[in-house]
């Protein structure tokens, strides 16, 4: 039994609706008069593959004015309380934002800007290679390689994971300016950067500093294992620079192509730099073949691997032929020649690590200059509303309306749902009239079963809605003897074959795989903290936040 809601709050003009698992009328309540504001009946959904539920849609749409309300069915039973209002995703998406400033690395947290959430400077010793380390070579070179973000619930740093993050960020960035006004509150505020670029600026600036003199870019910075539960700095393991690979190196040649261009009105050196920097990793990319990476035996940080560079090649040329225009011949050469192999890993409509075709995609159709041409753009367009369809229909026969299917509950599910509704968003954005707000309805959808309609009746960001997840994954909010953690993280939600403990322990064999989720610090598999699962919810809130 339930009423499953978004427990953050619904746009006045867009779809309002409810799901349940049983037939009832219901009332939609004014939390402050509790009067009743509207009178509905429920309607039948039909079974649900991914709650392995039969559920029912509660539709109060008709209602539009401002205010806070909640459900209540004939039952008694009651959702949790929402709000109406043009801003209700604003502080949402500050939170998401304010995330990446608690997973800084080599500088002190102060109370000044961190609240609750100190600590003090956490890796600031100098790095060696991993060469070096696993041969106890005396007197090693050493590097300073601190700054940038930890990039989950432990203190590794990897470019593939840090290049998706900013990418989604300086995406959010360069299409909704409008909705990046607000100060974070973070050190550099009040400086001629709106704050979304302060806080990319902290994470670019370290990965430059892991690029090779030959332009080739290290796969990661981590210990060799990773730490103990405890505090960031606290851990005094050695920090290891690991070998070369070209998944990173055209990763780092996309994303600092794309800095380039959306820092060029506010810092031309930074600029400069970053063209620079993207210029040799993409020369190094070509002229060398695959390069993939794997933990050498014992080292336990996250892999990263993928066995396809395809996607990365293609997203570093498609963002240098749209940034470098000085070279525009050697890039388009090199983008129809990444665009034309086939991989069932480049699906041109993913933005996650493992699959980075889609934000070439993203890159092309919202360029305003066509730098790929009418054909190429006709043809990517055709991929992405292809794929839009295809999502809108899986909503269809969804009774959360959401674009999953059960073998969709992968690890990092929440990534997915969040990367599909920024999918359905560009959709929108190349569409105009009601096509347009078609697939932007089916993007809400996906935001609403982030925070709480779904199964298990939980908004799956820390500190959104009454019901909200409170035990991540995650190192320093297990740590630091607080209550509850920082607002604003998305955790990695529902998969349908949890592996760790906690979670095996927690969930029975053959649950639906929208139930595959506990809410435990030790959930790894289910309840990590990761900056590339909070970068796709802040483009989603920063479209939302935009076109109020």
């Amino acid at each position: 039994m339930g009423i499953f809601i978004d427990q953050t709050g619904y746009l006045p003009a867009s779809r309002k609706v409810a799901t349940t698992t049983f037939p009832c009328n219901f009332q939609l309540i004014d939390s402050t008069t509790q009067h009743a504001v509207y009178d509905g009946v429920s309607t039948d959904s039909g079974m649900d593959e991914s709650a392995g539920e039969q559920v029912y849609q509660l539709d109060f749409s008709k209602v539009n004015a401002p205010g806070r309300y909640y459900v209540l069915a004939g039952n008694g039973e009651r959702s949790h309380t929402f709000v109406i209002g043009e801003h209700v995703y604003e502080q949402l998406q500050l939170d998401l934002m304010k995330c990446f400033y608690f997973q800084r690395c080599g500088c002190a947290l102060t109370s000044e800007y961190a609240g609750e959430y100190t600590h003090a400077a956490c890796h600031t010793e100098d790095a060696v290679f991993l060469e070096d380390y696993m041969n106890q070579t005396p007197d090693p070179p050493h590097f300073d390689m601190t700054g940038g973000w930890h990039d989950a619930g432990d203190f590794g740093r990897y470019i593939s994971p840090a290049a998706v993050a900013v990418g989604h960020l300086l995406y959010a960035y360069e299409l909704f300016p409008e909705s990046f006004q607000a100060s974070l509150h973070i050190p550099e505020s009040g400086n001629l950067l709106p704050d979304i670029l302060n806080e990319c600026l902290y994470e670019l600036k370290w990965m430059l500093k892991m690029q090779a003199d030959n332009g080739g870019v290290y796969h990661k910075l981590t210990s060799f294992v990773h730490a103990d539960f405890l505090m960031p700095e606290e851990d005094k393991l050695p920090f290891l620079i690991y070998p070369v690979s070209t998944m990173t190196t055209a990763d780092f040649a996309a994303s600092m192509a794309l800095a380039s261009r959306v820092y060029a009105p506010f810092d031309k050196a930074f600029s400069t730099q970053a063209l620079e920097a993207s210029r040799k990793a993409f020369a190094y990319m070509e002229s060398h073949p695959y390069i993939g990476f794997h933990n050498p035996e014992g080292s336990n940080t996250g892999e990263y691997d993928d066995d396809c560079d395809i996607d990365e090649r293609l997203w570093a040329s498609a963002e240098l032929l749209r940034t470098d225009t000085a070279h525009r011949d050697t890039y388009l050469k090199a983008f129809e020649k990444y665009s034309s192999m086939t991989h069932p890993e480049v699906s041109k409509t993913d933005f996650g690590w493992t699959d980075v075709s889609g934000m070439a995609t993203l890159c092309l159709l919202t360029d305003p200059g066509n730098t790929c041409g009418a054909t190429r753009k006709r043809e990517y367009e055709q991929i992405l509303f292809t794929e839009a369809d295809r999502l809108i229909e899986l909503q269809k026969k969804s009774g959360f309306e959401l674009s999953m299917q059960p073998e969709d509950f992968v690890w990092g599910s929440n990534m997915v749902v969040c990367n599909r509704s920024m999918l359905l968003i560009l959709a929108s954005l190349c569409s105009e009239g009601d096509t347009a707000s078609r697939y932007r309805e089916a993007a809400l959808n996906q935001l609403h079963y982030l925070l709480g309609r779904n199964a298990l009746d939980i908004s799956y960001v820390t500190g959104e809605g009454e019901h909200a997840f409170k035990n991540p994954h995650n190192r320093p909010t297990a740590c630091d003897e607080i209550d509850l953690p920082m607002p604003g993280w998305v955790s990695g939600g529902p998969f349908k074959t949890p592996c760790d403990p906690a979670a095996i322990a927690a969930v029975p064999a053959g649950t639906a795989p929208m139930k595959c989720y506990v809410d435990d610090v030790g959930s790894y598999s289910t309840n990590e903290i990761t900056i590339y699962w909070n970068s796709p919810a802040v483009f989603m809130t920063a479209f939302f936040n935009r076109t109020i």
